[in-house]
């Protein structure tokens, strides 16, 4: 049981780390729950959105995009499905849209405007005079977040690496440079450098190895199915600018969210019933949907930082390494900070395509100023 790194957490976050790292070094995995991806990676509705997110998440996304769009060939099926994003401003809120126009332009240059009900043309399921401008990213996708989180975890085991589930580590100790870590079963690894990629158990993980935790803030979000309507499959994915509602055509349903961020401790998150029915009531104001019936509901936990930037870097503590804080960017941005955490760990530079879109280490870093 000795490795050269030691990833704790199998969801997105460590196993596609775990890979980069496989490259190069022995990797050992503990996931401490029987399967992996348990929590938030198995219950997202991923989209790759070039527009989502501040100025270092838009550069991991669009530096992802190589990565999602051709795959190495451990993943055994195409990840992306066109899918474009609408965001939506209601009265009074146009302006808020229209700055996002201007942020995301030089990264994302197809991006378009369009006012009032000019959006109608582009998903008639808005209610007419709602609307005050719409902004479009035709280049969206949906992502397959099973295939990639697979894919992932195939060529993490081809290049070498090993992983062990139900294996929730419960203390941590470091002799002469190396870390001993002891799971609830008694087992022991052992591994000279550990990466913390435990989601939001993050800030605990840390404790156990004496570092100081980052404020890491797991926040529940709700999502649920309801029907669809004939022709509905074929518009874009709506989104509010002001995070009242979400609702992407899935088949012959849609899959919505109150877009909720309610504080909870790290646990197996429930949806939120006062949730869904705030969802409802918006969905109702702003399209011309005549919800029924939820048909199936679930909740994950996305976790932030004060910045809500991905904290990734070495900890003051010798020998522990951060990959934490994802919040709802995990999977869009999974290609890009993957590569970006093993090469911070190997000593090396943030990779070049990452850096030319304007990310530095220092963005990432478990130091920054007011992370906390």
């Amino acid at each position: 049981m000795s490795y050269d790194v030691l990833v704790i957490g199998g969801g997105m976050a460590g196993v596609s780390i775990g890979y980069e790292l496989a490259a190069d070094r022995r990797v050992g995995l503990l996931e401490m729950e029987a399967t992996l991806a348990f929590h938030t990676t198995g219950r997202s509705a991923a989209m790759f959105l070039e527009s989502y997110g501040g100025a270092p998440i838009r550069a991991l996304t669009t530096a992802s995009r190589a990565f999602l769009e051709n795959p190495p060939d451990d993943v055994e099926s195409a990840l992306l499905t066109p899918r474009a994003m609408l965001h939506i401003a209601a009265a009074g809120r146009g302006e808020q849209l229209r700055q996002l126009h201007r942020d995301v332009l030089p990264l994302v240059p197809d991006v378009r405007l369009f006012e009032g009900d000019d959006v109608r043309a582009l998903q008639p399921l808005l209610r007419p005079g709602h609307v005050e401008v719409g902004l479009l990213e035709p280049g969206a996708m949906e992502v397959d977040v099973h295939a990639l989180h697979q894919g992932y975890v195939r060529g993490l085991r081809r290049r070498g690496g090993e992983i062990a589930a139900s294996a929730g580590m419960v203390s941590a100790q470091r002799t002469a440079g190396v870390w001993t870590v002891t799971d609830r079963a008694g087992g022991t690894w052992q591994a000279p450098v550990v990466v913390d990629a435990a989601g939001a158990w993050a800030d605990e993980v840390a404790m156990l190895f004496g570092a100081r935790p980052v404020g890491l803030r797991p926040l529940r979000r709700t999502a649920f199915m309801i029907d669809g309507v004939a022709g509905g499959d074929d518009g874009p994915m709506i989104a509010d600018i002001d995070d009242t509602f979400y609702i992407k055509p899935e088949g012959h349903q849609y899959l919505c969210s109150p877009s909720d961020e309610t504080p909870q401790p790290p646990s197996d998150a429930r949806p939120d019933e006062l949730e869904i029915a705030r969802a409802l009531d918006a969905i109702a104001e702003a399209t011309t949907l005549d919800v029924r019936h939820v048909r199936s509901a679930w909740a994950g936990l996305r976790s932030f930082v004060a910045d809500r930037t991905p904290v990734v870097g070495p900890d003051t503590v010798d020998g522990f390494f951060w990959c934490a804080a994802q919040g709802g960017y995990g999977i869009q941005t999974a290609p890009a900070l993957a590569r970006t955490a093993a090469s911070l760990l190997r000593g090396e530079p943030v990779p070049d395509d990452v850096a030319r879109r304007g990310l530095a280490a220092a963005d990432l870093a478990p130091g920054r100023p007011g992370l906390r």
